[in-house]
């Protein structure tokens, strides 16, 4: 059996896949089909205790079987899902350790350990997906702090779930919402973890196209540095042998002997550099063709989709990832949203990082066009402000440039995480209509200790009020105050220095990143930054 960690995948060689899962806390178990948006069709795609059948997919008291040749045909995959018992006592620490299991065909295959450590309740535990005519399975590990409810309504499930103790809530399905995004919230490697515990690969299926390139990509590098290696590793040990004998080693036969072993050398370095130019080759033409069809968010900034009517995404694009000794190929580096785990931005001076903070803000504003979005700035040294005429309509009152008024602005929002989760907990939570983003900039200077808490807080408990937090400022990961160095450590670095490496998560290969930036000129702003 393979004990699977987060991000994984495997193929599934068998037609019938059944999914359990256990825990120290009472667990309901429960399925979605998704499209490729994340989202299900309709109210009948959702497997729970109510509903425990749909096309290729049931419940039963040993947990969930998937016959995956039954399943519908424009399904993009089955999320498998925990969550607490409503009818057990209260968990005041969510769900606990959780083993998810997966057997093929009656045969035990894949365990998966989940250790949420944020109080949630709900989990998105394993992904069992298409890849072209096969079918895949992925290890997730997504964890809701606010609970089925949240997790439900961002795949596209509207639920009424009172509390009632001692009993199961009754869940009220109705018709999907077409406009929305999906709000799973995973890493993406590259070198960072979060400091809460073990996050999975940020993959939902909006993003799913450019990360499946991104892995392919990452393969066929590291298939490339292993055979250089390997080549020059044999080469050397040839060599070797060729000089080991002092009374042949000037001979015409050590000669041969060296340039056969150089041949050797080339020729397989040549077919590895040959095989690569042929998979970048095919990565490029699709990522071509992708691009065409990505909204905004996740386009090129020359893409059609800018002009075009707004359509909502489940991610937005940070960048690009690139390798100058492999060649041309780069690669959109991509992140879901919300962003419930910050971005952090580093940089000595966040005027220099004006057009990285307002790509940022161009594709969190074209993420999510169907929810109104609020912008709270904290902006000391006004290095954003020729971006406050074109934000204008979104900013929730003007930016913050006096280090006095940081800690209420911060307040209000804690204020609001803190009754959106005494809501959930009471049986009375409406999922967020709002999209919230915290952009705090010069951080930690001018900040008091109490509000890098507050924005601690915001990291467990923002994903309930639907809020992104990109933080600009110098790393902080080594910083002697504990709570800003936890903080650094939890979120997401973008680096803006050239030549620091980032490494992809499936091979540990080294990527450059190429951040998006705002164009300056106020025409290409106001295309970009669509306000209204």
């Amino acid at each position: 059996m393979i004990q699977l960690k987060a991000g994984q995948n495997m193929v599934l060689t068998g037609d019938i896949v059944q999914f359990s899962a256990k825990a120290g806390a009472a667990l309901d178990v429960s399925a979605l089909v998704v499209s490729e948006s994340l989202r299900v069709f309709d109210t009948g795609d959702f497997v729970f205790y109510n509903q425990t059948e749909t096309a290729g997919v049931t419940l039963s008291e040993d947990g969930v079987t998937i016959r995956l040749a039954e399943v519908r045909a424009d399904a993009k995959a089955v999320l498998l899902v925990v969550s607490a018992d409503p009818a057990a006592p209260a968990q005041s620490g969510g769900l606990g350790a959780v083993t998810a299991a997966l057997a093929v065909n009656d045969v035990a295959t894949a365990e998966f350990a989940i250790n949420p450590s944020a109080g949630e309740t709900a989990l998105i535990c394993l992904e069992v997906y298409r890849r072209g005519t096969d079918w895949k399975l992925r290890a997730v590990g997504q964890g809701y702090a606010g609970g089925l409810a949240v997790l439900l309504t961002a795949h596209g499930v509207e639920v009424d779930e009172p509390a009632q103790s001692g009993q199961h809530s009754a869940v009220d399905l109705r018709e999907a919402d077409p406009v929305g995004t999906a709000r799973q919230d995973t890493i993406g490697g590259l070198g960072d973890s979060r400091a809460a515990g073990p996050a999975p690969l940020e993959v939902a299926h909006g993003l799913e196209r450019l990360w499946m390139i991104f892995e392919d990509a990452a393969r066929s590098a590291a298939a490339l540095i292993s055979a250089r290696d390997y080549a020059m590793q044999r080469l050397d040990q040839e060599l070797s042998a060729a000089v080991s004998d002092p009374a042949t080693r000037n001979t015409p036969a050590a000669e041969e002997a060296r340039q056969a072993a150089q041949r050797r050398c080339d020729d397989l370095i040549a077919v590895a550099e040959g095989n690569h130019l042929r998979d970048s080759e095919a990565l490029i033409r699709e990522l071509a063709d992708a691009d065409r069809q990505l909204p905004p968010s996740l386009a090129s900034w020359d893409s059609p989709a800018w002009d075009a009517s707004p359509t909502p995404s489940d991610g937005i694009r940070l960048g690009e990832l690139y390798a100058d000794e492999r060649g041309p190929l780069r690669i959109p580096y991509c992140v879901p949203v919300p962003l419930t785990r910050p971005l952090w931005i580093d940089t000595e001076s966040s005027a220099a990082a004006t057009p990285v903070v307002g790509a940022v803000l161009a594709r969190l504003l074209a993420a999510d066009p169907g929810r109104r979005t609020l912008v709270d700035m904290i902006d000391l040294t006004g290095a954003f402000s020729q971006l406050v005429g074109p934000l204008t309509p979104v900013l929730n009152g003007p930016p913050i440039t006096d280090f006095g008024d940081i800690s209420a602005r911060l307040q209000t929002l804690v204020e609001a995480a803190d009754l959106a989760e005494l809501a959930y907990s009471s049986g009375n939570f409406t999922p967020p209509t709002e999209h919230r983003v915290l952009l705090a900039a010069d951080f930690p200077h001018g900040y008091q200790s109490a509000d890098a808490q507050r924005i601690a807080t915001l990291l467990v408990r923002g994903d309930l009020i639907g809020l992104s937090t990109v933080i600009v400022g110098t790393d902080e990961s080594e910083s002697s105050d504990g709570t800003v160095a936890m903080l650094s450590q939890s979120c997401r670095h973008l680096p803006t220095v050239d030549g620091t490496p980032l490494f992809d998560p499936w091979t540990g290969s080294a990527w450059q990143l190429d951040l998006d930036l705002l164009p300056r000129e106020p025409a290409r702003q106001a295309r970009y930054l669509r306000t209204s």
